[in-house]
């Protein structure tokens, strides 16, 4: 029986190890990283603008980089606002390098954005795609000055099946040390698919730490002080739109807008409304900068 166990194991650590080299080539080919230790592409931004009214952070989604916002962050900036979009640790870099990064880096990451932007501005907004959302949301509910809150997307909960699995990550691990490959699911349009720089896996591990920055987001959603604008695609293929009305009842903020957009996947960013987004974004900071945000309840 003792053996026969030691068996089993020692196979399924053999599978995972050929797995783990078989995933990591895959997305080393796809995405190489350059001597900066970056894949291309993958910088963080730093869009200045002397004099602007206010500055804004935006952070990216879970495995993915800044060129997923960087649409957005130039548009803002050309219309006279200092933005700044963060590579979160471990992304843009190799898999193995995600795989080994935390959220509590990720969320020290956001925290350092949003501090070093408020000491250049007395009006700073924070904006977050998915992950990005979840840090955004933590972040805000510890400044009740903040001017204003966009959540694109945000990862703000999990579907059960997801949660039930993840309970069983490091043994899953085990045979699997990668997991997902989705990704393509959450851009529509091809053209922008074809430039996405997201790994398109993840790890057990890490699935599970996501899932718990959902939580403690979600946890602090009535903290949020700052007039808040949800935009969620109805096509979203990881958060449903019955998962992104509950988080919206959750935020207490006033004033508050939920847009539910049609036509775009996950990443509504880059995708076929990415210049909605863009216009719904700028109108909402336009109020922000005025105090004159339309909510919606």
């Amino acid at each position: 029986m003792v053996v026969t166990a030691l068996v089993i194991v020692a196979v399924g650590v053999l599978v995972g190890s050929v797995q783990r080299a078989r995933v990591e080539k895959r997305v080393a080919a796809r995405l190489p990283v350059g001597a900066s230790g970056m894949i291309a592409g993958s910088e963080p931004l730093a869009l200045d603008a002397p004099g602007a009214e206010m500055g804004v952070v935006i952070l990216h989604g879970f495995g993915d980089t800044p060129q997923t916002v960087e649409s957005l962050a130039r548009a803002l900036h050309a219309n006279g606002l200092d933005v700044v979009a963060p590579l979160l640790p471990g992304h843009g870099r190799t898999l193995r390098d995600f795989a080994g990064s935390t959220p509590a880096q990720w969320l020290a990451a956001a925290r350092e954005a949003h501090g070093a932007m408020r000491a250049r501005h007395e009006r700073v907004a924070l904006i977050g795609l998915s992950l990005g959302g979840a840090l955004a949301t933590i972040v805000a509910a510890d400044d009740p000055k903040l001017a204003s809150l966009v959540l694109l997307a945000p990862y703000l909960d999990a579907p059960r099946w997801l949660r039930v699995l993840s309970y069983a990550s490091p043994e899953i691990a085990v045979v699997l040390p990668y997991v997902g490959g989705d990704a393509l699911r959450s851009i529509h349009d091809p053209e922008a698919r074809a430039k996405a720089l997201a790994y398109g896996a993840t790890t057990p591990g890490l699935v599970r730490e996501l899932i718990r920055a959902a939580d403690d987001a979600r946890a602090v959603l009535a903290r949020v002080a700052a007039p808040t604008l949800y935009i969620q695609s109805r096509e979203d293929n990881r958060i449903t739109v019955e998962v992104a009305t509950r988080a919206f009842a959750r935020i207490t903020a006033h004033p508050k807008r939920l847009e539910l957009l049609t036509g775009c996947g996950h990443v509504l960013t880059v995708d076929y409304c990415h210049e909605r987004v863009a216009a719904l974004v700028l109108d909402w900071l336009g109020g922000a900068m005025t105090g004159n945000e339309e909510g919606t309840a």
